[in-house]
């Protein structure tokens, strides 16, 4: 007995000396294994080979079950577990794997916008169809989830659920299958990635409320879903910005995913929403969510998001996402750029919110902006933040409103002025920093002329931000009178401006990753947008509740709005045709005729994609540039993509010799990039029109400098029957400037307008 206690004490030392070692020398973190596409015929086989393979590597089926987090097992086979390097390497080895990589975090990147657009008059296509009629389509919505009791989401008059519809709805904390309907027809959620990363939600709560289930709890996913698919709701109660709030097609059907958690969204939840969301059979994808902080270069098929959304083209899904809002970074920040997707920027309305501030010298009124909902009814004192400094703290931070900066025994009962320190400064906190003290009143100056930013808030105290020009006269009156005085009024709404102008804030091109694939694809109302927004438990859970906020991420749920209803619209569209419609349909100029802007210079397609959204439109393009998994096919062989990994991706493969460039993928844009000497590009449109539509189109050429442009043939006749056309594009450089350069090619008739923006840098030898 002894002797056997002795030999199971040293078994016991040696496994304790195994297990410090490789805790030691390996780091276990979270990857995901995608393996392509999969044959197999149901889930349970997948994911019982999946437990095999691991169990190779890992020692044992349970040690492996134990490992993963993640199967995707659904619309493409893969999972994500937790790995030390070297497994991660020694998996990458076998011939099934297309790539490994670790998880990564994803950040969260609404009515006078569709008013704007032309979609809600009487006598347009696209106000009439999307509200009139019923159709049978079903939006993912990939984010953090939604209030269902939101009016937005009211399933009264709404549709049976269609048949093909596979999805279910998850049960959870507040959300029973009673909180779906006819609206919202599927709920999912995912958080072990999440937690795999960040630890359980309890512990990064840090006192805020959140709901293990597709209820949101952040209120980002509410007010996108609400932007593409809400009902009419009356008295919206938001600073009276509008008698009705909508979305794009209010009788589209949803299907939520939510990912996101504190901000913060898993790439491997990520991928296992679009695995579940392409089982479901939904008709588009909508996601505002990106990796953060560009520029961003990656491989296409080692993207949670790239992954995703190339599965959902193939099953015939259009993925619809956010630019992102690195755009004050400068240019390659835009990400979600794949060219499979339809990748969505940010732009204005015609909407201004002017919160004027009447100065004590009884004439003069400076023109602010913001929310400001308060009415002061008396002249108040005006000071300087750098002059209302806590002792011990420096000027310069008090200037800035920053936090614990302000003596709360200057400011009471007084009006701070606050500068802002760079474009990104968080407007809403000053406010708070102001109200806390005791202030009545805030005034920003805004150097950076962001009329983008910041003034879709709820401040606390009366605020207006003001720009340059209204700071001098400010200071000029300060300087003149002893007991300067201000008095802020209430926010009047505007619709006289300039629109649209791209949001400083918005991602811009060229892609990093493949430059002559133009990106952002279009652009979209991003600015003051009025949606759906929680109550949260401080107020009963049926009480209306709408906001105002601004990002790529209000701009997408608009263009995804739209798609829904192209999909509706043309029965049988391919996710690349609905996506040309919206693209070749877009404006490039602004409601007084002019070009769109872009920081007060002419707004570029690496900053508007093809233009602003037009939505009725789109819904009848005249001709489309349709792509399918060929296409893409030969866009992988261009990017030297190994064969092993094509046919897991398309089974037997045989790329051309010679390869095609990027630029020859079938999209409603020309990009092309190192151009040294002449180039030909094809391009196959598609005719869409009525059969009583003019079939006769001709080409009209704005060349970008120092490049020539020629088109073979000059007009397109469909006249014969025919619908399909392929026309060559000659490109010849006559000067090189080592930049791109910009220009368009639009084909024409007396209905049709089918234009595609061209980027073309051509180097300077």
């Amino acid at each position: 007995m002894k002797t056997y206690a002795s030999i199971l004490l040293i078994a016991f030392f040696i496994h304790c000396i195994h297990e410090c070692v490789a805790n030691t020398n390996s780091t276990v973190e979270h990857y995901i294994v995608y393996m392509g596409t999969h044959s197999m015929s149901d889930s349970k086989t997948v994911i019982s080979s999946n437990h095999e393979m691991l169990a190779s590597i890992v020692g044992s089926v349970d040690h492996a079950r134990k490992a993963i987090i993640h199967h995707y097992h659904k619309s493409f086979r893969g999972f994500s577990a937790r790995l030390t390097q070297e497994q991660a390497d020694e998996i990458a080895k076998s011939d099934l794997v297309v790539s490994v990589f670790k998880s990564r975090q994803y950040e969260l990147q609404t009515t006078r916008s569709w008013d704007f657009m032309g979609a809600t008059e009487q006598k347009s296509i696209f106000g009439n169809y999307s509200v009139d009629e019923n159709y049978e389509v079903v939006v993912g919505h990939i984010d953090s989830g939604v209030w269902p009791e939101s009016p937005s989401f009211n399933p009264n008059d709404m549709g049976p659920v269609p048949s093909r519809f596979k999805g279910t709805c998850v049960t959870g904390e507040q959300f029973s299958t009673s909180n779906c309907n006819r609206k919202l027809i599927g709920a999912r959620y995912y958080h072990r990635g999440y937690e795999q990363a960040h630890g359980r939600l309890e512990s990064n709560s840090k006192g805020r409320s959140f709901f293990q289930s597709a209820r949101d709890d952040l209120g980002h996913g509410t007010h996108t879903a609400s932007t593409a698919l809400g009902r009419f709701v009356t008295d919206s109660n938001a600073l009276g910005a509008g008698k009705t709030v909508r979305g794009g097609a209010p009788k589209a059907q949803l299907a939520v995913y939510k990912v996101c958690w504190f901000d913060q969204c898993d790439g491997s939840d990520v991928l296992k929403a679009f695995d579940d969301a392409i089982s479901d059979q939904v008709d588009v994808i909508t996601i505002s969510v990106g990796l953060p902080h560009g520029p961003r270069n990656y491989n296409y098929l080692n993207d949670e998001f790239s992954i995703g959304s190339f599965h959902a083209f193939l099953r015939g899904i259009l993925t619809v996402a956010s630019a992102g809002n690195d755009g004050e970074k400068g240019p390659y920040t835009v990400s979600n750029s794949p060219p499979w997707t339809l990748t969505v920027a940010a732009s204005s309305t015609d909407r201004q919110f002017v919160s004027t501030v009447q100065l004590g010298d009884g004439n003069t009124l400076l023109q602010g902006f913001g929310h400001n909902k308060y009415q002061m009814n008396d002249f108040r004192y005006v000071i300087r933040g750098g002059d209302a400094a806590r002792p011990g703290v420096g000027r310069r931070d008090a200037r800035f409103c920053k936090r614990n900066a302000l003596d709360s025994g200057i400011i009471n009962g007084n009006v701070v002025i606050c500068f802002m320190e760079n474009p990104g400064d968080n407007m809403l906190e000053k406010s708070i920093v102001v109200s806390d003290g005791g202030g009545a009143g805030m005034i920003v100056v805004d150097l950076h002329n962001d009329y983008d930013k910041g003034k879709g808030e709820y401040y606390p105290i009366p605020t207006s931000v003001i720009n340059q020009g209204e700071a001098d006269k400010l200071g000029n009156y300060i300087a003149s009178f002893r007991d300067p005085a201000v008095k802020i009024w209430p926010t009047v709404e505007n619709y006289n401006s300039e629109a649209p102008k791209m949001g400083s804030f918005s991602s811009r091109g060229p892609d990093a990753t493949t430059p002559e694939i133009i990106k952002p694809d279009i652009t979209a109302p991003g600015v003051n947008i009025l949606a759906s927004w929680p109550p949260y438990s401080d107020t009963p859970a049926n009480t209306p509740s709408f906001v105002f906020s601004f990002g790529t991420s209000m701009a997408t749920p608009h263009v995804s709005g739209v798609a829904a209803i192209i999909k509706a619209f043309n029965l049988g569209w391919s996710p690349a045709e609905i996506k040309s419609a919206l693209m070749t349909t877009a404006l490039p100029v602004d409601n007084t005729g002019n070009p769109i802007e872009s920081n007060a210079e002419r707004a570029t397609p690496f900053d508007m994609g093809s233009g602003h959204l037009n939505p009725n439109a789109a819904l009848d393009p005249g001709l489309v540039y349709d792509m399918n998994a060929d296409d893409v096919f030969y866009f992988l062989c261009s990017r030297d993509t190994p064969i092993p990994v094509l046919q897991r991706l398309f089974g037997t493969v045989n790329c051309p010799n010679p390869q095609t460039g990027a630029y020859d993928l079938n999209l409603p844009s020309i990009g092309i990039n190192n151009l040294v000497g002449g180039i030909s590009v094809t391009r196959k449109v598609t005719y869409r029109g009525n059969n009583d539509g003019p079939k006769v189109f001709n080409v009209q050429i704005e060349n970008p400098q120092g490049i020539e442009i020629k088109v073979q043939p000059s007009v397109l006749d469909f006249s014969s029957g025919q619908k399909n056309l392929t026309f060559r594009v000659d490109v010849n450089p006559r000067q090189g400037l080592d930049e791109f350069v910009f220009g368009s090619l639009t084909w024409y008739n007396n209905k049709y307008s089918v234009r595609s923006p061209i980027a073309v840098r051509a180097l300077n030898n």
